[in-house]
């Protein structure tokens, strides 16, 4: 607990470090904003952030001075299926409005493919990057990890969400599998039932946690204002370390 109070009390200093509002082209030519929190240099771990259903990149303009303190470079991406979190608009979600593209969930599979490549192709690290996502996007980090070049995956509150998308019932879990990388999943006390068999799937390094507590669906789980963050840092920080 010491070591979590200690990273809460470097990130306030860190988070006088504003982060830097970024963009890049997805595969199909829409433009992905994102912020970046790069205090460190590229030797430094590097986390992609995802949000969840409805949500922005703002879902981690708590979360990312924090982990800048623990020592990781992050860029927080709107996916195109999304609104707005701490009052941060999801800019993505409108490029693609305007451009008359789908923004259902599935659809934000190409925005977190290029966020990959935008990291190695602009050198931001020298390790591939760790990818975090939160619920939906919790899943389709699972299903990226299976089949791109990442050095590990933190899943917020999976489960098959994409059965009103099209897609099968065992999407994701289908696939977790091939995942060759360490794989930290966890959720609100209550939604063990909605990933455990893709949990069974992994066959990599893999850890998950649940709280004493009844727990937040998704990434807001580490928001201070959620009852029992400090148990869901706890578990994030033991994880975390192999990385640095």
């Amino acid at each position: 607990m010491k070591n979590i109070l200690f990273i809460f009390l470097i990130a306030f200093s860190l988070s006088s470090v504003a982060q830097k509002q970024i963009s890049f082209p997805s595969k199909d030519s829409i433009n992905i904003v994102a912020d970046l929190y790069a205090p460190h240099d590229k030797s430094a771990p590097f986390i992609l952030l995802f949000h969840q259903a409805g949500y922005s990149r703002g879902e981690y303009r708590e979360i990312a001075p924090k982990l800048n303190a623990m020592g990781f470079n992050c860029l927080a991406v709107d996916l195109r299926s999304g609104n707005s979190a701490n009052g941060v608009e999801n800019l993505t979600s409108k490029n693609a409005r305007n451009a008359g593209k789908p923004t259902k969930y599935v659809n934000t599979i190409p925005d977190i493919e290029s966020a990959i490549e935008y990291v190695k192709d602009n050198n931001l690290a020298n390790e591939f990057p760790i990818i975090w996502g939160s619920s939906y996007s919790s899943s389709l980090v699972l299903k990226c990890a299976s089949y791109l070049d990442v050095r590990g995956v933190l899943s917020f509150s999976p489960g098959e969400y994409f059965r009103n998308d099209g897609k099968a019932g065992d999407f994701i879990t289908s696939s977790v599998g091939d995942i060759k990388v360490p794989v930290f999943i966890t959720s609100a006390k209550g939604e063990r039932n909605s990933w455990w068999k893709m949990y069974e799937q992994i066959l990599s390094e893999k850890t998950y946690f649940l709280p004493e507590s009844k727990g937040k669906h998704g990434s807001s789980a580490l928001w201070e204002k959620t009852e029992g963050n400090e148990e869901y840092w706890k578990a994030l920080n033991s994880f975390l370390q192999q990385f640095l």
